[in-house]
């Protein structure tokens, strides 16, 4: 078969991924679609692969996309004739201490507000399932039935068949070289055997997407790293239809093969393969046995399963697999390149996850925007920062080691720290801050009394930090604080066209008078959020754009990316320009008064407002907004004064006894508030009148906008969701979010976000109410409400308004 001179859709990688998505284009959309693999069809890191296939993240749209995986393979083989190897053995998960125990506890309510069944075990009943084990050490299991394993290779294969099937041409041999380029986006994929003229690339090229990405000169950042199982001889005893085993604790795990155990782990000290490109020749080759490094995972489970001390080993694997710095895998458009979609770095993951991935990245590819929330995956969480090859290797080298450790809330990285510094960071640090990380940058989470450890000491209950965060949320409340969130997302858009393409693109009315700003969603064409942010207009042609640090690359590949054909404005980062201070409380406008002798009285500056003002010598961009639900600024300080101008605050500060807060005790202010958090609250898969903030919607002005038909087709129709609020009485109860939410003793949906409110002293948790007759607030008040805290019952009561509400008054006046 020769290569055609022109596709719609070319996918690079022949592996499962690759396969599942030509698959689903092919399927799903008719789509034409070639598919190149340099070498065979999963000759990657596929065809050595474990097999294992769990369903359950913390993620709905990523559970979803598994349980899709789980549903595929189990119908393909019926469609296509060729056989996948799925086993739906399920999967026992073993805990042997009180914070695991707590940790499946919470995962199983999860799963119930998932829809799927997890089940808590004994371990009486664990060896009744799995009778060679060891369970003296065990306090039980969590069992997910519909969990299994496959075979990658026959899965793959299997795929590809459909996908020629359903019309899609799949080349083998077929090296991609380079490509052509014309304003930023692919016009030709170049190949060793000729040029193929395409609409679309989609990069599936496993440990070779980054080398692939480059050469259209997008960031992947993933890497390969040595993973080592081992296949063993017959077992006397062990059943073909064995459960799949993790055992976290002792880092490994094992599934049945032709009557023997595979077997292998995470070690806490991993091997990375190359920062370096992966040879192109790497094709069915492991590296040589390393049993001097495999021999951690061997002692434990050996204490495990005992019979592996006498039973041979028939072959082990030690080949490399594609890890990402977070431990999610990695999808959707290149922020670099507006017709290249990924899909790479699964680690490990990568069969479990084969068959939904390919479902929603060929939609994805389809329709330019997911048809999910996908945030967690979404190639757009990364940054400059993930350039950086040497820090991509340290921090995947900690995600990889953490793959099998607990959970614990609020877990920090420690690798490859501190990165991006703003110039307060050594003041914050002399005031006993502790620091967090996000997207590179050092954020204080909270500051530690003179009496208290200034690090987090991690566990499944109220943390170290509880108390003094609760100090700092109530001196906001009652004083004033200021926030260091120099590390926000900011940009200016500017041209004569600006205005216009941000009425097309923001989905409130941004088209006001200079020295005015806005809260805003950015929705896409289902109507979803896929952005909020302020916009402050500095002139008729210039805007001011902040949004939140990890959403950085994100909202600006997002706005480029719907600025109208032909109009002129452009998108331009200023993160790095600016440092911003948030001065909240009710005596922050008596300590900015005292430093600016611009007049910040709510009559000439009033909330919703822009103004430059001088502090310290220096013209600060002032902007007068809440996160918090108090009186307060953002101050939008040239970088380099960032340093003087928190002096300058400080000072003035003392009398009205001011002091440095951090995002910690943001949240609980702003849970309490009930302001909305992108990315758990409101999402892509949230409608602004399902969130509650239709408000902010422009609806009314005869104005088009991405996602207004969206939203107007669906807006004769009763809400089947809302956003609620919910509180609870019990002090030792800890809400995280994805607790389930019952409504008369029936599950009706789970918790998006949880936390503590200091001010009326109880747990706060938001989440949306389902109903398929809809939601309306009758139904909403006349509900008797419970949530479900690892897998307790705890009775709750709904909030329809903010829990705490220092009238509007104080906030804007």
């Amino acid at each position: 078969m020769t290569l055609p001179s022109q596709a719609a859709i070319v996918v690079i990688g022949g592996g499962i991924i690759g396969c599942s998505t030509a698959y689903h284009l092919a399927r799903d959309h008719k789509a034409d679609v070639v598919l190149l693999e340099q070498g065979k069809l999963t000759s990657g890191s596929t065809w050595h692969a474990a097999g294992l296939v769990g369903q359950l993240r913390s993620s709905a749209s990523i559970t979803r996309v598994l349980k899709y995986s789980v549903d595929l393979y189990k119908g393909l083989e019926a469609e296509t004739g060729l056989a996948t190897g799925w086993k739906m053995t399920g999967c026992l998960r073993l805990a042997t201490n009180p914070d695991r125990w707590t940790e499946y506890k919470r995962l199983a309510t999860t799963a119930k507000s998932f829809g799927m069944d997890m089940h808590l075990l004994s371990p009486a009943e664990v060896k009744a399932m799995w009778p060679l084990m060891e369970t003296d050490d065990l306090v039980g299991a969590s069992w997910l039935p519909t969990d299994g394993q496959a075979s990658p290779s026959d899965i793959t294969q299997s795929l590809a068949k459909g996908a020629r099937m359903h019309g899609a041409k799949l080349f083998e041999e077929v090296r991609v070289t380079g490509f052509e380029m014309k304003g930023g986006r692919i016009t030709a994929v170049k190949t060793n055997q000729g040029d193929i003229a395409c609409d679309k690339v989609v990069n599936c090229a496993g440990q070779w997407a980054r080398q692939v990405g480059a050469m259209a000169g997008i960031n992947v950042p993933l890497q390969p790293v040595k993973h080592q199982y081992i296949i063993t001889e017959k077992i006397d005893g062990l059943a073909t239809d064995a459960p799949t085993l993790r055992d976290p604790d002792r880092r490994t795990y094992f599934k049945e093969e032709v009557g023997g155990l595979v077997m292998g782990g995470y070690e806490p000290n991993p091997q990375a393969w190359t920062t370096g490109d992966v040879p192109n020749d790497w094709e069915f080759r492991l590296f040589d046995d390393d049993y001097d490094h495999f021999e951690q995972h061997m002692t434990q489970a050996i204490a495990r399963v005992p019979a592996l001390e006498s039973v041979g080993v028939k072959q082990m694997i030690n080949g490399p697999e594609s890890f990402t710095p977070d431990g999610n895998f990695i999808l959707g458009t290149a922020p670099e390149c507006a017709n290249m979609f990924v899909g790479a770095g699964f680690n490990a993951f990568g069969i479990a996850s084969g068959g939904g991935a390919g479902w929603v990245l060929a939609q994805w590819v389809v329709d330019g925007e997911a048809p999910l929330d996908l945030w967690v995956v979404d190639i757009r969480r990364f940054s400059a920062l993930h350039r950086d090859r040497q820090w991509v290797c340290e921090r995947t080298l900690e995600a990889y080691g953490k793959h099998y450790t607990i959970g614990f809330p609020h877990e920090e990285y420690a690798s490859g720290r501190p990165r991006i510094i703003s110039p307060l960071y050594n003041r914050l640090k002399q005031r006993r801050a502790v620091f967090g990380s996000k997207l590179g940058w050092e954020r204080p989470n909270w500051f530690a009394p003179e009496d208290v450890e200034p690090r987090d000491i991690y566990s499944m209950g109220r943390q170290n930090w509880f108390a003094a965060v609760g100090d700092e949320h109530r001196h906001v409340r009652e004083h004033v604080g200021i926030f260091d969130q120099s590390s926000f997302a900011k940009y200016e858009l500017s041209g004569p066209d600006a205005a216009k393409a941000l009425d097309w693109i923001c989905a409130n009315d941004v088209s006001k008078p200079v020295g005015r700003l806005t809260y805003t969603q950015l929705l896409n064409t289902r109507g979803g959020i896929e952005a909020d942010l302020t916009v402050a207009r500095l002139a008729e042609d210039r805007f001011y754009i902040v949004t939140g640090t990890g959403f950085r690359t994100h909202d600006a590949s997002w706005i480029r990316d719907h600025i109208g054909e032909g109009l002129d404005a452009g998108l331009t980062d200023v993160t790095e320009e600016f440092g911003t201070l948030s001065l909240m409380g009710p005596r922050a406008r008596d300590v900015l008064s005292a430093v600016t002798e611009a007049d910040v009285s709510n009559a000439a500056f009033p909330f919703g407002h822009v103004r430059e003002i001088a502090i310290a010598g220096h013209t600060v961009r002032a902007l007068r907004v809440t996160y918090v639900g108090e009186l307060g600024w953002e101050l939008h300080v040239p970088i380099a004064a960032t340093g003087e101008v928190f002096d300058a605050l400080t000072a003035a500060g003392e009398k009205h006894r001011i002091r440095p807060v951090g995002y910690r005790a943001l949240e609980s202010l702003r849970l309490e508030k009930g302001y909305r958090a992108w990315g758990s609250d409101i999402t892509p898969n949230d409608t602004p009148q399902e969130a509650g903030l239709g408000w902010a919607v422009k609806l009314r002005k005869n104005t088009d906008f991405v996602g207004r038909r969206a939203l107007e087709t669906i807006g004769g129709a009763p809400l089947k969701k809302r956003f609620a609020g919910f509180t609870v009485d019990s002090p030792e109860i800890v809400l995280l979010g994805r607790e389930t939410i019952l409504r008369d003793g029936e599950p009706v949906g789970y918790l998006t976000s949880g936390g503590y409110g200091y001010t009326i002293g109880r747990n706060i948790g938001y989440g949306y109410v389902r109903n398929g007759d809809g939601v309306s607030d009758d139904f909403l008040a006349s509900g008797d409400y419970e949530l479900v805290v690892a897998m307790e019952r705890t009775p709750a009561k709904i909030h329809l308004e903010p829990m705490y509400d220092p009238t509007a008054e104080r906030v804007k006046t």
